[in-house]
């Protein structure tokens, strides 16, 4: 009897064995580590952040290549409102502008200057949330107005990494690159600079380069336009062609 049992005791036992379930892992007891964050974009957005809080006057130096350096003040209001005069902002920089957005829209103003003279005349351009047109564009504006948003958004298509301030500049400073392949992209790339505050301290793109020329002064309740609302063409970056019409791109 016990030859039979001892030779059908290991095939019992191997069917056993293969009927089994497999042994399952033990679940862990920590969860994965998270994925990194990007510490100079993180920096970076919450300066813009504070940036869009901040309301003040401010001059800054504006250095371009083949040109003098020109001041253009800033005025961000307590309303939202805001104005950036550019000295040399058109018509190939013989001229000097303003733009600005109010309760009433988007406007761009005429300086009067040395070049030409007169008294100042704004156009309405559209509605405050409108974009200027990339023709009348000198984009010395973005950086105060609808650039900090993209800075703060996270869904940017935006490389970031720390910089160095340029010449005669201050605060923390990030390079900043687009990595989206479309020609709209959402800022110049570039280097931006702030304050610890939130005060924009200098910007350095294709356009120039632009640094806080001193201490910010306090901001008024709203922006007020250089001149009075009239019907004409707004003036152009653009270099105006000789032969073309005396009035053409002027108020």
């Amino acid at each position: 009897m016990a030859g039979p049992l001892a030779l059908a005791l290991p095939a019992l036992l191997a069917a056993c064995t293969a009927d089994a379930p497999e042994a399952v892992p033990p679940t862990p007891t920590t969860a994965p580590a998270p994925v990194g964050l990007d510490p100079a974009r993180d920096e970076l957005a919450a300066l813009a952040a504070a940036a869009q809080d901040r309301h003040l006057v401010a001059g800054y130096t504006l250095r371009t290549p083949g040109a003098p350096d020109r001041t253009v003040l800033v005025t961000l209001a307590t309303d939202g409102t805001w104005r950036v005069d550019v000295p040399g902002g058109a018509l190939g920089g013989t001229a000097d502008v303003s733009y600005a957005v109010t309760a009433d829209g988007l406007f761009q103003c005429a300086l009067p200057s040395a070049t030409r003279p007169g008294t100042p005349g704004c156009v309405r351009l559209g509605d405050r949330d409108d974009a200027v047109p990339r023709r009348l564009d000198p984009r010395v504006q973005h950086p105060f107005t609808d650039w900090l948003g993209v800075l703060t958004d996270r869904r940017a298509p935006l490389a970031v990494s720390p910089a160095q301030p340029p010449p005669g500049a201050t605060g923390s400073c990030y390079s900043v690159e687009t990595t989206s392949t479309s020609i709209n992209a959402p800022l110049d790339a570039g280097i931006y600079c702030f304050a610890p505050d939130g005060t924009p301290t200098a910007v350095r793109t294709a356009t120039g380069t632009l640094v806080l020329a001193g201490p910010p002064g306090p901001a008024p309740a709203t922006v007020q336009l250089a001149g009075p609302v009239m019907d004409g063409e707004p003036l152009g970056t653009a270099t105006p062609d000789p032969t073309a019409s005396p009035s053409a791109g002027t108020f």
